[in-house]
């Protein structure tokens, strides 16, 4: 090989990304190649791409070695190593464009099918509206309604807050939380947005109207962590009381709340955590509800003060958010700070891992999936900039800024939606504390004057450490302030400065990149990007004009701007990408001209505080004409920095709550419904027939009998008992309600006749009352089996114990009757029946001698309570359309199944599961057309439910814990080794899991299509978790005996 020394020049162009190679470097191959430019080529086709540290270990050990023929040979290999990573990385681009294109045209056809639907009772002036230009349609709804964030709409808002006292939930779950002392930069996960969560729970507590703010998190008991992070409780101090409230009471102001969750004495990363959410819901479940009594004890005139909002932050606290958020009935609101998407798409760019190695390491499908249900829960979806919503938010399913737009319109005409819902996109820029900066009026020869006479005030030791590197630190400071990340741009930027002299003779430039000990210690990329910031300091010969200090704490960074404001200096951010840029709002409010990148947040920024310029990152010529702009030019650099000054007060937190609570308060209010009737069951300590009889006294208020078990009116798709004949609504009305009385004086003549017998309507309250409650969650092979298992279950419990018994089961109520019958099995043995794979709450009723029906009573506070967000008509139609696309092209494959569906559970027959969809594909069909919901393969795919998004079974048992007191430590689920596609929400939690071996193992096959593995997501090394070896009777009490509920 001759021409071996080309790959050295290819080394090098990697390591210096020069502008070329000299010719006295270049080898004849690369003359006899014309204008190839090696430089160009791996700029452009590797470097952006790979991480080249590895290359270039390889070049050195290859550079070192003293035979030739070996030394060739490695130099071959490393030839071969260039090009396959070329290729590979072409046809990830290639696949990826392939995935993006189809993602396309998938929203496309939603967004059509959708907008047809939608299009039946709309006049063709309407129409016209909905597909017309949208910023004319913007200025047509501006002129009716007045901005949010007008004077008078603030004005108002202050009005109605006045006499509030709201409760504020909070949740940010991974990293190291504290309020001082913040340790960012400590690791990847604590970060800005754990100064952001902090800064705005303080500044919460202090707004009128704000009564209490928790800020949930992990509580880290780990020895390698400080043990400030194990505190239970932490109040945050307000940083100033100038909105503080006027009344202040016992609980109120903002706290951090820590919950203790996931592996105890053990700090783990954010992609650890998500097996362990569940558990960490149920530990947030029962505060809430414990400080929910607290307050209204306080403020409430006994009744529960339930939180206003449930504000989750990052995809982790999403996904924990939107179950708090069905379980309690509240609105919710979501930040997702850094998304999954998003990240998945550069990560494939850059070609080192395929697309299953990233999900591997990063769990990425996991956390996109918790992105998209936030989507489907939020009522609010806050970003920092209008970029995040156009480029970052539309990849999603769940989310369509069109279609958004003709949602809203319909919404504002008081025109159906047919069951679709978006959340609104909010821009709320993050805020800052302004009220310790002091800009800097003076300059650097004044200042050093008055320092020489008062000897009393010593200049910050960050300011000593960093111009000990200039030549002449009088010269105005270029900062930036980053990591030495690739996406950062530094390198760019110190070409810009070597590369221009007369910048070069006015300016110093100052890098603030982290905190480092060992570049051998850092990670690769990083280190790399340092290594070539230091070759190209030596190559331009920047000594003595480049600052790049090893260390610096973080309350010295105020200190760092104020020193550059000082110099008359500039901030810096040239990154290819900002998603927003706070650094740019701290630079401004110390008096700092920036200089920014114009993709991404940077731009929002400017066009509030005018004040720098905005250059294309990739443009270095740009880039230093900017800042030889501003540092040249005195005029404009003091009109910049005035603007700054004079415009920062809009990205402070008070600016950004009175913006935030206005969202807040636009959101439809949602509680739980039934708190005004649920005096008597605070304090029951008996399973009395006294208590029973005081209880029972608000049944009729609450909970409806069902009929025939399936249909609630309305429906109009099933038939009533023989024992009623209903003609019309009106009648069926009339002998519902008749149905009601009667049905509330057969229960409290029932009671007073069999006092102390087994009871449905008396019984429900008692569920708190049992020492320990079973739950059969076990999705059989065959439902025949059912039996069998129950009766295992139950003899297992044995008499020793007050245990109770939950059902829960894809089955409808009709089916159950079924199988309790086949059985021997009597309905009055079980507290409650979850069915329809938590679509219905069924209580077993007194007799079933009153010939109305099936013996069970529906729970309508239920119902109303998963009424959130459900397409009801328009979703069935849409499953309806759906089945008949598919059975007209594999046969007759999907039906529905109208006797097994109920108001809240569409249910499908399924022929052949093999022809069917996975049921990832069918809920992104869902989400594309903006309809919410939990779409559940049963019975080893024989069936399909689909229930309203925020229903489920796992989520019906803490809906029974909210409303019936039922403690979920003492709950133990009994489980198949699988089950059907909701198998995942059974496992994890504070309740016991008891997995029976040899249950369930045909329905493996429906999660084999699954977006992310199970192993992903549920916590098997819990001690929670217990698995028997078989379904008999001693096997499951050799289980229990494990877990400490039944003695030997």
């Amino acid at each position: 090989m001759a021409g071996n020394d080309w790959i050295n020049s290819y080394l090098e162009a990697i390591l210096d990304v020069g502008p070329g190679i000299d010719d006295a470097k270049s080898s004849l191959l690369l003359r006899e190649r014309g204008n190839f430019s090696p430089t160009r080529y791996f700029v452009e086709e590797v470097i952006t791409g790979f991480d080249e540290t590895d290359l270039h270990r390889s070049w050195v050990r290859a550079a070192a070695t003293r035979g030739p023929k070996e030394r060739n040979t490695r130099l071959e290999n490393m030839c071969w190593r260039i090009w396959n990573l070329a290729r590979t990385k072409k046809k990830l681009e290639v696949e990826e464009a392939q995935r993006k294109a189809n993602r396309r045209l998938e929203h496309e056809r939603g967004r059509r099918e959708a907008t047809a639907d939608m299009s039946e009772d709309l006049s063709e002036g309407e129409k016209g509206d909905l597909v017309g230009d949208g910023s004319a349609r913007g200025n047509r709804i501006s002129g009716r309604m007045p901005r949010i964030n007008s004077v008078d709409i603030m004005e108002n808002l202050a009005n109605q807050l006045k006499d509030k006292k709201f409760y504020i939930v909070l949740i940010s779950l991974h990293g190291l939380i504290r309020g001082e002392g913040m340790e960012l930069g400590r690791d990847s996960d604590t970060g800005g947005q754990v100064k952001y969560v902090v800064e705005l729970a303080r500044a919460l507590g202090t707004m009128p109207g704000v009564y209490r703010v928790d800020l949930l998190t992990r509580q880290v008991s780990a020895p390698d962590v400080d043990w400030t992070y194990a505190e239970p409780t932490e109040m945050l101090s307000p940083r100033t009381t100038e909105n503080s409230m006027q009344e202040l009471g016992e609980s109120s102001g903002a706290y951090i709340i820590r919950i203790p969750f996931g592996p105890k004495d053990k700090y783990i990363p954010k992609e650890m955590i998500w097996p362990h959410i569940p558990e960490f819901v149920d530990c947030a479940l029962s505060h809430i509800r414990q400080m929910s009594k607290v307050l209204g004890e306080q403020i409430g005139g006994g009744e529960p003060v339930w939180p206003v909002a449930i504000h989750g932050h990052y995809a982790d606290a999403g996904d924990s958010a939107a179950l708090l958020s069905g379980a309690l009935n509240v609105p919710m609101l979501f930040t997702g700070h850094s998304l999954g998407r998003d990240k998945l798409e550069q990560l494939l760019k850059q070609g080192r891992q395929s697309r299953e190695e990233i999900n591997t390491t990063y769990k990425i499908m996991r956390r996109i999936e918790a992105e998209e249900l936030s989507l489907d829960a939020s009522e609010v979806v806050i970003t920092s900039t209008r970029q995040e919503i156009e480029e970052q938010w539309r990849l999603y399913d769940g989310f369509d800024p069109i279609l958004e737009r003709k949602l809203r319109a319909r919404i504002r005409r008081g025109v159906s939606c047919h069951g679709r819902f978006m959340p609104r996109m909010v821009v709320i820029p993050p805020g800052m504390e302004f009220h310790h900066i002091v800009p800097h009026d003076g300059d650097m020869d004044g200042d050093v004057e008055r320092n020489e006479e008062n000897s009393t005030s010593p200049d910050p030791p960050i300011w000593s450490e960093i111009m000990r590197f200039f030549s002449n630190p009088h010269k105005p400071m270029i900062l930036a302030l980053a990591r030495p990340d690739p996406k950062k741009n530094l390198t760019t930027l110190v070409k810009a400065f070597g590369e221009c002299r007369p910048l070069r003779e006015l300016a110093n430039l100052t890098l603030i990149m982290g905190n480092r000990d060992s570049i051998d210690e850092m990670s690769g990329a990083n280190a790399s990007v340092l290594l070539s910031i230091l070759k190209l300091i030596d190559k331009y010969d920047l000594y003595g004009q480049v600052a790049y200090p090893k260390h610096h704490k973080q309350y010295e960074v105020p200190d760092i701007y104020r020193l550059a404001a000082k110099t008359k200096g500039v901030f810096i951010n040239p990154a290819f990408i900002e998603p927003f840029g706070l650094t740019l709002i701290e630079a401004a409010a110390y008096g700092l001209p920036i200089v920014a990148t114009k993709n991404g947040g940077p731009v929002d920024i400017h066009r509030v505080l005018d004040n720098g310029l905005l250059v294309d990152p990739h443009d270095q010529q740009s880039i230093a004409d900017a800042l030889l702009k501003l540092v040249s030019d005195k005029h404009l650099w003091a009109r910049c920095r005035q603007n700054g000054l004079k415009n920062i007060h809009l990205f402070s937190w008070p600016e950004h709550c009175k913006t935030y609570l206005s969202r807040i308060v636009m959101c439809k209010p949602r509680q739980p419904r039934w708190q005004s009737s649920d005096v008597g069951f605070e304090n029951l300590e008996t399973n009395s027939p006294g208590d029973s009889l005081r209880d029972i006294q608000d049944l009729p208020l609450n909970l409806k009998f069902s009929l025939d078990g399936e249909k609630s009116e309305g429906t109009g798709t099933g038939a009533l008992d023989n024992s009623f004949d209903i003609d019309d609504s009106v009648d069926r009305k009339s002998n519902l309600e008749k149905a009601d009385l009667k049905f509330s004086k057969g229960a409290i003549g029932s009671l007073m006749e069999k006092a102390g017998q087994h009871f449905g309507g008396g019984r429900f309250p008692a569920m708190r009352t049992r020492k320990y409650i079973f739950v059969i969650a076990v999705d059989c092979d065959s439902v025949s089996d059912i039996p069998k298992v129950i009766r295992t279950i139950m003899d297992a419990a044995g008499k020793e114990n007050p245990i109770g018994f939950i059902l829960s089961t894809s089955l409808s109520v009709s089916e159950v009757h079924s199988i309790l019958i086949s059985g021997s099995i009597s309905p009055l043995d079980f507290d409650a029946f979850i069915c329809n794979s938590g679509g219905d709450v069924y209580y077993p009723s007194l007799s079933s001698e009153d010939g109305l029906g099936l013996p069970f009573t529906v729970d309508s506070d239920y119902q109303s309570h998963i009424e959130y967000r459900w397409g009801g008509e328009g979703l069935r139609k849409t499953l309806v359309r759906w089945a008949t696309s598919v059975s007209d092209k594999n046969g007759q494959t999907v039906e529905e199944d109208e006797s097994r569906s109920t108001t809240h559970c569409y249910a499908f027959r399924v022929k052949d599961a093999e022809l069917i969809p996975p049921v990832k594909e069918l809920r992104k069909l869902m989400r594309v057309q903006a309809l919410r919901c939990h779409v559940i393969y049963c019975q080893n795919g024989t069936t399909l439910n689909v229930i309203p998004v925020l229903a489920s079974r796992a989520q019906a048992l803490r809906y029974l814990y909210i409303r019936w007191g039922l403690e979920l430590s003492n709950v133990i689920t009994f489980v198949g080794e699988c089950g059907d596609t909701d198998y995942e929400g059974l496992l994890g939690g504070v309740h016991k899991t008891v997995i029976l071996k040899g249950i369930g193992n045909n329905a493996l096959k429906l999660h084999s299509n699954r977006s992310y593995p199970l192993e992903h997501v549920l916590p098997f090394n819990s001690p929670n978790i217990v698995q028997a070896k078989g379904c008999c009777n001693e096997d499951v009490r050799a289980s229990l005996q494990n877990i400490g509920v039944i003695k030997e």
